[in-house]
């Protein structure tokens, strides 16, 4: 039995982290499931995350917290240490990596296929050489110039997610004619600078970026075209996890749902999102999220 007791920078010896057991999940992109969706189990190490409120802010609280998502069933683990969240404060890439890196390490040397969920070019690079595997960047059509080349380099899956102006002051851009066509083409945009740089198109996994520069009923109509962006050659990643227009969706004597009480209208995203072609959904209860996905899958057969 393998174990990792004291992680650079996440405390002293006498606070030993969990035993590492044998990894459920692929080391290798390649190995991934075909057969279902894909699970993405979310990892925020910030102090300020709207889903957790933090908890897993602290180091070993967060790679206690991967273990977890990696022993329930979450096929890749996605890192993050900014939040995007509206109004929250920005970070520096220095402060970002200062809290990433030493769990991306510590996850990986336990078996896990890890994203890490960051707009930073220098992030993303060392993050990939502390053993994550994918990048995963919400900055939608303001990304780094120096992106498309890293993801040409190095040959790494690249989640390329929709979102118009800043990520946490998103709103005041959500206006759109017709939001299913505008995503589509904006994506294809996006995607096509890429594929200019050198990135191939099959290194590219798209995101309509529900939530982001979108409001309720642009996200309802996003996840009723799942079909559409599904056509568009590229793996498709539905991210929809407790966010706002779900807790709209379940508001109650007027008061909507808390994120934590919105896990079941996700499970039912997850389940209708794989069923009508997404190839992943990024979940923060990833242990149901594979359920539902495996009940999508069952069914199509």
């Amino acid at each position: 039995m393998d174990s990792l007791a004291a992680v650079p920078g996440t405390g002293p010896a006498t606070s030993p982290l969990p035993v590492l057991r044998k990894a459920r999940v692929p080391r290798k992109f390649a190995d991934l499931p075909t057969d279902r969706a894909i699970v993405m189990g979310i990892l925020n190490v910030t102090p300020d995350s709207f889903s957790d409120g933090g908890e897993h802010a602290n180091r070993e609280a967060a790679i206690a917290y991967g273990l977890k998502l990696l022993y329930g069933g979450a096929d890749i683990i996605d890192v993050g240490g900014e939040s995007t969240r509206p109004n929250a404060d920005s970070i520096t890439p220095e402060e970002e990596q200062k809290r990433i890196l030493p769990v991306i390490e510590a996850l990986a040397k336990a078996g896990a296929l890890i994203s890490v969920d960051t707009m930073h070019v220098d992030t993303a690079a060392k993050a990939l050489d502390a053993g994550a595997a994918i990048i995963n960047d919400v900055s939608g059509m303001t990304f780094d110039p120096e992106m498309p080349a890293l993801v040409a380099e190095r040959k790494v899956p690249y989640i390329l997610m929709h979102r118009r102006g800043d990520a946490r002051h998103a709103d005041p851009k959500a206006e759109y004619q017709d939001v299913v066509a505008e995503v589509l083409a904006e994506l294809t945009e996006l995607r096509d600078k890429f594929v200019a740089a050198g990135v191939a198109p099959e290194q590219i996994i798209l995101d309509p970026g529900l939530g982001f520069s979108k409001n309720a009923e642009h996200n309802w109509e996003l996840l009723r075209a799942t079909g559409q962006f599904a056509q568009l050659g590229h793996k498709l990643l539905v991210g929809a996890s407790r966010k706002r227009f779900l807790g709209s969706l379940l508001t109650t004597a007027g008061k909507a749902a808390a994120p934590k009480e919105r896990d079941q209208a996700t499970l039912a995203v997850s389940a209708l999102a794989a069923a009508n072609g997404a190839w992943g959904v990024r979940v923060h209860d990833a242990g149901a999220s594979l359920d539902a996905v495996k009940v999508a899958a069952a069914w199509a057969k």
